[in-house]
Order: C-alpha cells, then sequence, then structure tokens
C-alpha cells in the first residue's frame, strides 16, 4: 500500500483541519467548575460549539442550563484587548480559547466575577444581566470577597479592590517594573503550579498577598526575525541555577494596614502554596534542592509563622494540587509518600489503601476530602473520604476524571473511552441518585482511536498499539512510529479518548504502527517509578521506550523494526532526538518539536528537581543533554521551535542546528515564526501534522513493507 492509499483512508485527509480548527478538541467541552455551598447551583465554562473558541459563562441548575453571560453580546466580536499580564497568564496555562477564560465567584455562588478585554464584569446567579464595574485599568485576576461586597483584581501590577459601585481603592502600589502584586511570577506558573498571587480572609476584611520582585532573574529577549522592524521583548526567565524571583508575602487590610508574613526565606526560597481559611491563612514552602517542605501557619495578626508539618525525600518532596488543605476540625489535609504508593493523609492518618496512587485534592467540605486517585495507571477516578467511612469511588466508567463537589451535589468531568463527559449528581453518589448530563458541544473526531492496551517488558511498561483501520494481520509489515511524551508530570496512555490518542491514530492510518510507551518518570505508578529518573533524565525514558519497542516486535509480527521512526513534542521532544542519538541501531529518524536540547536552559525549579544545581552537579546535566552529542547523528532528524517559544527557549534548536552543522551532519529544521510552545495558529496546527507525516514516511518508506 502506498502512501496515496493510505491517505485515503476514511476521514483521515480531514483530521489535521478539524484537530486545529477544535483546538485539540477542547472547544465546546465544559470545565472550570464551581458547585454553590447548597448544591442548587454548579457554574462552569463553555465555548458555543466544537470549532467556537469564544468562552461562555454558563449556570447548571435544576437539570437546565442558563447562560450567565457572553462575551459576543456584551463587548461584540473584535479582537480581544488582552492585558500583558493576562496574556502571559493565558500562556502559562496553555489557554486556547477567548472570551469567558476564567471566573471567579463569592462564598455563596452569588455573585461572579470576570474580565473581558481588560474591562471587569460581574454577573448575578439569581438572575438579571451581567454588568460592567468600573475599573482603575486593564483588570487581571478579578475575585470578589467571600461576602460579595468586593471584588479584588490587578491591573498593571498592583492589587485593587472595589465595590460594585466602582469605589476603587489601590491596596498595594507597584513601586516599579520589577514589582507586582498578586501575580505569579514565571516559575510558580509553569513549574510549580501556583498560578494564583492573593486570597481572601473568610471575613472579606484583608488579603493574603504575594509580592513579586523579579529584579535579580535573568533576562530573556524575545525576538520576530519575521518583522525585523519589531523591538525584540524582554522576559525573565531564571535559568537553572541562577536567581529566582523574590517572593514575599503581606496581609492587606481594606483600611490601607499591611503586616509582613514572616519565615525562612533564605532557607525555603518556594512559595508554593497559600490559602486562607477557617482557621486562618497558611503557606506551604519549599527549600532550593526540593526535598523539604514545610506548613506553616500565620498569625494574622502580627504575621509570625508557626511549623504545623513537614515533609522530607531524599530525591525530591512531590507537590500535590490542592494540598495543603485543612477540614473544619484543623485537621491537614496532606500527601504522605512511601516507595510504591502516594497516600492521602488527614490529621496525620493515612485514609486510604496500599497501591492507590493519590493524584490531587479536589476540595474540602466539613470533614470530608474530594480527591482524585487510581490503582490502575490507565485511570484516574475521584473519590471521596469521609471519617466513619472511609474513602469510596465515585466515578465508576474507566476513564480519567476531576470534578467538584459541594451542599451534596456532586460533578464528575471525565475523559472517557466516547470522549469528554460531565455528570451532575445531586444527592449522594449511589443507588438512589439521579445523575443528570452537561452537554459536551465538542466535535466527534473524524478518526477514531483504535488502541490495543499493552503491557510490555520485565519493567511492566503501559503501551498502546495503534494499527491502520485497513490494515490486515499477516498482509505486510509496516513501519514503526513511537509517539511518546515519555517524561514526569503527563501520561499518554489510558482508557479514555484523549486528543493525543486521536492524533497517534491518525498517523497509523498514514501507513504506521504506532505505538505509545509511558515509561519511568511519569506518573501514576507510585513515587518510586516517578523518581526513578532523578539525576538522570536521559537513561532511563530511553531504555524504556527502546524494551517496548522490542517486547511489541516479538508480540506483533507485522511490525518492522528495520524502519522505526519517533516524534515529540517538548519532553517528547528531546526524546525524539536523543533517540536518533544514542541508539541509532534501533531508530531510524526522528521529528522533534520544541526539544530542551540544552538541560542548562531551562528554569530552576523544574530542571533543579530532576538534576540538582549545575554548579554542584554538572554531571547529570552533561548526560540529560543533546549538546555535546550532535557528531553522533547519523540519521534524518526534523527539528521544529516556535520562534517566539518562552518556556523552551528556541536557543535551544537553534545551538543544537549549529553543532550538528559543525560536524557535518545533515539535518532539517522548520522554524515556526511567532510560535509560543503551543502554536496556536490553525494553519500552523493543521500543515505541522502533516508535514511531520511527510518527513517520516519519506525517511522510513512510503508503505509497508513486503
Amino acid at each position: 500500500m502506498d502512501r496515496t492509499t493510505a491517505a485515503a483512508a476514511p476521514n483521515s485527509d480531514d483530521f489535521p483541519r478539524q484537530f486545529a480548527r477544535t483546538r485539540r478538541f477542547s472547544l465546546g467541552v465544559p470545565r472550570h467548575f464551581t458547585v454553590s455551598p447548597d448544591g442548587r447551583r454548579v457554574l462552569f465554562v463553555r465555548t458555543g460549539s466544537g470549532s467556537d473558541p469564544v468562552g461562555r459563562l454558563w449556570q447548571h441548575e435544576d437539570g437546565a442550563e442558563r447562560l450567565l453571560a457572553d462575551p459576543v453580546a456584551l463587548v461584540g466580536t473584535g479582537a480581544e484587548a488582552v492585558p500583558e499580564e493576562e496574556r502571559l497568564r493565558r500562556e502559562r496555562a496553555r489557554e486556547r480559547s477567548v472570551g469567558v477564560v476564567s471566573y471567579a465567584a463569592d462564598a455563596a455562588v452569588g455573585l461572579v466575577a470576570f474580565a473581558l478585554s481588560g474591562a471587569l464584569w460581574a454577573v448575578r446567579t439569581e438572575g438579571g444581566a451581567p454588568f460592567p464595574v468600573p475599573a482603575a485599568g486593564p483588570v487581571v485576576d478579578p475575585r470578589p470577597s467571600p461576602d460579595g461586597r468586593h471584588i479584588a483584581y490587578v491591573s498593571q501590577r498592583s492589587l485593587h479592590v472595589t465595590d460594585l459601585d466602582g469605589n476603587d481603592r489601590q491596596v498595594a502600589r507597584s513601586e516599579g517594573p520589577e514589582i507586582a502584586y498578586g501575580l505569579s511570577d514565571y516559575t510558580a506558573a509553569e513549574s510549580i503550579g501556583r498560578p494564583r498571587g492573593y486570597w481572601w480572609a473568610p471575613d472579606g476584611r484583608r488579603l493574603l498577598v504575594t509580592r513579586v520582585d523579579t529584579s535579580p532573574v535573568e533576562r530573556r529577549y524575545i525576538s520576530d526575525p519575521a518583522d525585523p522592524a519589531k523591538p525584540p521583548r524582554a522576559i525573565r526567565y531564571p535559568v537553572a541555577g541562577t536567581a529566582n524571583a523574590e517572593v514575599t508575602v503581606q496581609l492587606l487590610a481594606l483600611d490601607g494596614k499591611r503586616v509582613d508574613v514572616v519565615w525562612d526565606r533564605a532557607a525555603y526560597e518556594y512559595l508554593v502554596a497559600a490559602g486562607w481559611d477557617a482557621h486562618g491563612p497558611f503557606l506551604a514552602v519549599q527549600n532550593r534542592d526540593q526535598r523539604t517542605v514545610r506548613t506553616l501557619a500565620v498569625d494574622p495578626a502580627t504575621g509570625a509563622t508557626e511549623v504545623l508539618h513537614e515533609r522530607t525525600d531524599h530525591a525530591w518532596v512531590e507537590l500535590m494540587a490542592g494540598t495543603p488543605a485543612r477540614t473544619a476540625s484543623g485537621a491537614l489535609v496532606l500527601p504522605e509518600d512511601s516507595a510504591d504508593t502516594r497516600y492521602l493523609t488527614v490529621g496525620g492518618l493515612r485514609v486510604t489503601p496500599d497501591g492507590l496512587q493519590v493524584r490531587a485534592v479536589l476540595g474540602v467540605e466539613g470533614e470530608r476530602v474530594l480527591f482524585t486517585a487510581g490503582d490502575d495507571p490507565l485511570e484516574t477516578h475521584v473519590w471521596r473520604y469521609e471519617p466513619g467511612r472511609g474513602s469510596r469511588r465515585l466515578s465508576r466508567e474507566p476513564g480519567r476524571y476531576g470534578g467538584a463537589a459541594r451542599g451534596g451535589t456532586l460533578v464528575l468531568a471525565g475523559v472517557t473511552a466516547r470522549g469528554p463527559e460531565v455528570t451532575v449528581v445531586r444527592g449522594e453518589a449511589g443507588a438512589d441518585a439521579s445523575p443528570q448530563a452537561v452537554a459536551s458541544l465538542a466535535e466527534e473526531p473524524v478518526i477514531a482511536p483504535r488502541a490495543s492496551p499493552l503491557t510490555l517488558g520485565k519493567r511492566e511498561l503501559r503501551a498502546a498499539l495503534h494499527l491502520p483501520s485497513w490494515h490486515t494481520e499477516g498482509a505486510g509489515k509496516l513501519p514503526v512510529l513511537l509517539d511518546p511524551y515519555g517524561g514526569p508530570g503527563l501520561q499518554m496512555v489510558g482508557r479514555d479518548r484523549g486528543w493525543p490518542s486521536c492524533v497517534s491514530q491518525w498517523f497509523a492510518e498514514q501507513g504506521f504502527a504506532v505505538l505509545v510507551v509511558d515509561g519511568r518518570g511519569t506518573p501514576g505508578r507510585g513515587p518510586a517509578w516517578e523518581k526513578a529518573v532523578h539525576g538522570d533524565l536521559l537513561r532511563p525514558v530511553l531504555e524504556d521506550q527502546v524494551d517496548a519497542l522490542r517486547a511489541a516486535g516479538e508480540r506483533f509480527a507485522d511490525l518492522d523494526l528495520e524502519r522505526v521512526g519517533i516524534r515529540g513534542w517538548s519532553f517528547g521532544g528531546f526524546l525524539a532526538a536523543a533517540a536518533v542519538l544514542h541508539r541509532p541501531e534501533v531508530f531510524h529518524a526522528a521529528v522533534a518539536g520544541a526539544p530542551p536540547t540544552d538541560q542548562r536552559l531551562y528554569d530552576t525549579y523544574w530542571k533543579e528537581r530532576f538534576l540538582g544545581h549545575p554548579d554542584e552537579h554538572p554531571e547529570n546535566y552533561a548526560r540529560s543533554s543533546l549538546v555535546g552529542h550532535g557528531h553522533r547523528l547519523r540519521r534524518p532528524l526534523l527539528l521544529i521551535h516556535g520562534l517566539a517559544d518562552d518556556n523552551v527557549a528556541v536557543a535551544n534548536t537553534l545551538r543544537f542546528s549549529a553543532e550538528l552543522l559543525a560536524a557535518g551532519r545533515p539535518h532539517s529544521v522548520l522554524p515556526l515564526p511567532g510560535a509560543t510552545h503551543a502554536p496556536s495558529d490553525d494553519v500552523v496546527n493543521e500543515n505541522l501534522l502533516r508535514f511531520q507525516r511527510d518527513f517520516l514516511l519519506d525517511a522510513l518508506g512510503a508503505g509497508p513493507r513486503n
């Protein structure tokens, strides 16, 4: 079968355009759920269709949906004017829509605030149209006070509080262009997972606020070579081994009083979490080598802190979203690691069994804790812990789930084998519960994944094999394409129809046997599995891809191990390039998108977690980088990189390409003008898939080998 016949497989030629148009099938999917205290109302964001990028605010109540805010009706269809701080926030969050992309509500979920084109808007959930609220300037991250009387927001790096009549006060004024109040710094938003920078007190009279000083951080300059008249943009980026932003915390009262929060910042420079509950304000701080995390109680009168809990680990302390938290009685909710299991603890006691890997805490209500966990790496479910009843699984069908719960109402938001699904369950999630669906407007992919789940090799690697729908076993050998991410923080293999499985199946329809493997370092299989990459981000992950490939080849005779390609993006791009450099006898062509070829060029927090400080452990960076190994290249390699990437600097690709050229090693480079780490242009994203396909087919052969 040649390339023309493969491309003519059902709907395959339509897929790249659909994939780009739907922003990876994310448009039209309900997300960002908030449940009112009485359980009556569920708020969420959803775009108008599977190809409409404009997010709208919705309310689900009594089985019916009501549109609360439509940006098209409020501000029209013109281009969105987004403040720079909001643009950066969206980039860190990989936000792919416009309009209402986030919101916040008061404690009763009666007043909701959101920003549109830098303007402040609010709407009441009991009825009435959205209304503008006067603000001092372009608005970022507006949040109502718990009592609904005020709305805080950030404007031009200063923190403001206004009432609904527009009586605005500046509670924290930025002292200069390097100082910001109420915003996350790059490291917190990109690598730590703390997107917020301020938190209201329950009584609405004070706020816990971060002050970020980026002046110690190194500058990077991002230019647009496609527009040489455009000046470069300077950003602050903390390269591994260099200074981080200085993050401090203050307690700010609406009457202007200010109290500094005091902790040992010299020893614990990372603020990894914060909040303010009925027991008072609290922080979680971590030291530079990331082996210790302390949970601190903050005295709201003096700013003094007290250590409530300390976690340590010989490699690094893994952070968990939603923690630390406290129950109504004050019991601390935290994770705890053994070698094989990440547990949930409440009040210092483990409340989950051996082998159940806890992933995140979704919320605490009274003494109940809602969390996600899985005892199978291919699934993530919603669980609830309750004293006297233990921990119970609430989601049933195979898939990956998140959700929210309050007032006896549970929202289960998951991706199953059928795609994204959201269910609202009122009352206890049991036989008497009456589930109600929240409609997903996402498009159905024109390519239906046909993955076979596999367990491969001595390490029982979880994998999925995608074969062409037109292929008949024994009819001929297929070139093999590995399609991994393979690194920390992300799984690709599961019993759900996520967009990666659709892309893998599309490549299969082009004539490949596509193998996807989650190796050591990926989440879901316990702390020891995750931390097997400590000190070496290359050897274990590459070894697992090779072992899985060989095991699959032994099991499936139609896999042609003499024609093997590999593709990936970000860490996956690094892994793809490493494969053809270090194992050319196994891998015969690679596509590397946005690869971090030099680990020293990545940020402090993420890279020092795995490799240590580069001044103290230079050998870890040397063994885990591709630079210095360019002379090894013997196989076709395509490097792709966005020229405006502020996460993995394009210098990674340009310097590595120069090294390859100096060594006389032919390769290809595809630059993407104006593209960031996650290219947003639909035409670019559509044709990127086709370009990669053609490169790999040319390198490996246009059709199956008989």
